[in-house]
């Protein structure tokens, strides 16, 4: 059994049950949250190195032989991911650690890290799945996290948006066992790698009812238009941290599940055309939502939205180079998306307001903080040289090389959306920093002279929570300076969803090193 695949679930589940026990002492419970978090980390960057080295690697829990057995499997994919979103995680909680310093409520109650921790645990679990019921399992412990987590601090508007939320949540847990059971009814198994074979011999009108099936499970959790609408409505309204990796992780492991469900198990490309239809759908009616939006969260939280449509244009063209580019696309948009959010609550921070019409004059409170959002926010809008012009660039290279048509006009789409983006980030960065500060205000204007000095520990707790974001900053930058063994990365990674030899010879022959 390799020991390594379990670990990255393993390790937070049970961080989170020590924690609980661990509930009275606060330094302890930080302490420990942050060595679990580091542990996952080196734990994802020591299954990437055995990927690297022996391609596909798989166990099986119990030594129970597939597909009756519980199986864990790690191929390019799975290991990019893990490294990247164990690192975001990592740092998200940092960061929550540094507003927890200073006696914020919001970030400190003891609940706060055995449910981030349960919730890592289940993002890790959803990619290292290996059959249909413990994806279902790692998106329930993942999503049942993030019910608490959404509702800390509650306030009458933070309660209704996770009633929201949780009731979308559930919806689309119903219909993913229901979709599993089906699939189990039609097939025999729910081992992935067993049913990429048997999905072949099914009557194509019940292949593709099912691939729409898993279509919608999917779009739901990642708020592909028109499927979306809950997602604006219930991420804004949580604490910023929070939203931060929700938007960095929830609405991305879904996606992650979609590529793996519609390149594994129908390589027919029944839907393509379809997803092509709703890639383009999402990036506009995200895009123009993010443009009416006041509030800065929802500005993001709509921009999220809009691109989503890009990493389903790059799963819909079912090529090599559309996959690795949404598979860059994964790596940029899960640290750029972060980023802002984590920005966004420095914005909030320093000015008391989150909503355009009541801010401006930022830029001479703090020029570091108006440099901190303007880098994620022009890599988001695709400027040269950031990680988002770069991942932009290979989705429509991969578009246009397609051949087709709709291929093409969703590559146009594409191009309209992120000049909307552009627009947006823009709109945030003139009304929020260059402009005056309304006199609508309710607050009195900012400035240094008028803040009084902060306390030794208040230097602390900003201290660190700026240095997370900079390094966050930095994760991003370095996207684009690595880009060219990403791309090699995300090309063999593509080649291996496509070609599923590999990852059916390791699940159903036995393990590897």
């Amino acid at each position: 059994m390799n020991v390594l695949l379990p670990l990255p679930f393993a390790l937070p589940l049970a961080g989170a049950a020590l924690t609980l026990l661990a509930w009275r002492s606060p330094a302890l419970l930080r302490t420990l949250s942050v060595a679990i978090a580091a542990g996952v980390v080196a734990s994802t960057v020591a299954i990437a190195v055995t990927v690297s080295r022996d391609g596909v690697v798989s166990t099986q829990a119990g030594d129970w032989p597939a597909p009756l057995g519980i199986t864990l499997v790690a191929d390019r994919l799975t290991a990019l991911m893990l490294v990247v979103s164990s690192a975001v995680l990592l740092a998200i909680l940092v960061y929550a650690v540094g507003q927890g310093v200073v006696g914020q409520k919001r970030a400190e109650p003891s609940v706060f890290y055995p449910a981030y921790l349960a919730l890592s645990a289940g993002v890790c679990l959803a990619f290292l799945a290996g059959d249909l019921f413990n994806l279902f399992v790692g998106f329930e412990v993942m999503l049942v996290s993030s019910y608490v987590l959404i509702t800390l601090s509650p306030t009458p508007a933070r309660m209704h948006a996770g009633m929201t939320y949780v009731v979308v949540s559930l919806t689309s847990s119903i219909l993913f066992l229901t979709t599993v059971a089906l699939t189990y009814a039609a097939t025999g198994t729910v081992n992935l790698a067993d049913l990429s074979t048997r999905t072949e011999d099914l009557p194509p009108g019940v292949r593709t009812a099912l691939a729409l099936m898993f279509l919608v499970v999917f779009g739901i959790k990642g708020a592909v238009v028109p499927l979306h609408m809950w997602l604006p409505d219930s991420y804004p309204a949580a604490i910023t941290q929070i939203t931060a990796i929700f938007a960095a992780l929830l609405t991305k492991t879904a996606v992650y599940a979609l590529i793996r469900t519609q390149t594994l198990l129908f390589p027919q490309h029944e839907t393509r055309d379809l997803m092509l239809v709703l890639a383009a759908v999402t990036m506009i009616v995200g895009m123009l939502g993010a443009l009416t939006q006041q509030d800065i969260h929802r500005i993001l939280s709509f921009t999220l939205v809009g691109h989503i449509g890009f990493l389903v244009f790059g799963l819909a063209l079912f090529s090599v180079a559309g996959l690795a580019g949404a598979i860059l696309y994964l790596v940029h948009h899960i640290v750029v998306q972060a980023t802002l959010f984590l920005v966004s609550d420095i914005i909030q921070d320093e000015s008391g307001e989150i909503r355009l019409e009541r801010l401006g004059g930022l830029m001479g409170v703090s020029a570091f903080s108006a440099a901190l959002f303007f880098v994620p926010a022009m890599s988001l809008s695709g400027v040269p040289p950031m990680s988002g012009f770069v991942a932009k660039l290979a989705l429509l290279q991969a578009g246009f090389a397609s051949g087709r048509g709709l291929a093409y006009a969703v590559a146009g789409v594409a191009v309209l959306a992120s000049l909307l983006t552009l627009v947006a980030m823009s709109r945030i960065w003139t009304l929020a920093f260059w402009r005056l500060r309304p006199l609508v205000s309710a607050t009195p204007p900012l400035h240094p002279d008028d803040v009084p000095g902060p306390s030794r520990q208040e230097r602390y707790s900003r201290g660190l929570v700026r240095g997370v974001t900079v390094c966050m900053i930095a994760f991003g930058l370095a996207v684009a300076v690595l880009a060219g063994p990403l791309a090699e990365w995300s090309g063999k990674a593509a080649t291996d969803l496509l070609d599923r030899g590999d990852y059916r010879r390791s699940v159903l022959e036995g393990d590897r090193p």
